[in-house]
């Protein structure tokens, strides 16, 4: 599903990734590990397509990301990846409804169609009743959720995370762990998630280790 090979990365003069090579399965939950900058955000930039590696090949369901540009890769990472991230990155001037809908609005799907998906969403997730509720007004976790039901919204092949649970709660962190293992069992999601909680690393199904900008265990 994800295949990439011989991914090598620098910024300047400073050597980041030095030769990746990893294979996603479909339905997988995969987790990335090692100490800080190691270059695990850096790894899953390029998995996401929002950087670009300096050398390497990366295929995601079979397409070659290097061949795609412009509004047609702009148009493929919308509609293909999900993105939760440590922080959120919910829009503050709207509603959990409109920050869910905003993937579907954006690959031009109509108003009322998107919103239909979105309610299904937040209800499956259990906050349906938050719908309405900016940012400001919610909990942590309740953002969180917010935030997958957004990256689920154009079902894509895979959701990469970014530290999801590294500013919640134990409490909130355990039961969005659990949240990925459920929409995997329901959906068949695939998620790669970057992360320094243990609990969650050693519940995956595959835990890497990046270490000196190589994955030592894949």
């Amino acid at each position: 599903m994800i295949k990439a090979s011989n991914i090598y990365k620098s910024y300047g003069e400073l050597p980041i990734l030095k030769g990746i090579n990893l294979h996603i399965k479909a339905g997988e939950i995969v987790s990335i590990v090692g100490a800080s900058g190691a270059g695990k955000t850096t790894l899953l930039q390029i998995l996401g397509t929002l950087d670009k590696a300096d050398s390497g090949s990366l295929l995601i369901n079979n397409k070659e990301i290097a061949q795609l540009k412009g509004a047609k890769l702009a148009d493929f990472r919308n509609k293909e990846i999900g993105f939760v991230f440590q922080f959120h990155q919910l829009l503050p001037e709207f509603t959990a409804l409109e920050n869910v809908c905003m993937p579907a609005f954006i690959g031009g799907v109509k108003p009322a169609e998107a919103q239909v998906r979105a309610k299904e969403l937040l209800n499956y997730l259990g906050i349906s009743a938050r719908q309405n509720h900016k940012p400001s007004a919610l909990s942590g976790g309740e953002q969180q959720r917010v935030a997958v039901a957004r990256a689920l919204m154009n079902k894509p092949s895979v959701i990469l995370a970014d530290e999801p649970s590294g500013n919640l709660d134990s409490k909130s962190a355990e039961d969005l762990h659990q949240l990925f293992f459920q929409l995997r069992a329901d959906l068949g999601q695939t998620f790669v998630i970057v992360t320094h909680n243990q609990s969650l690393a050693a519940q995956s199904d595959r835990q890497l280790t990046i270490k000196d900008g190589i994955i030592m265990n894949e």
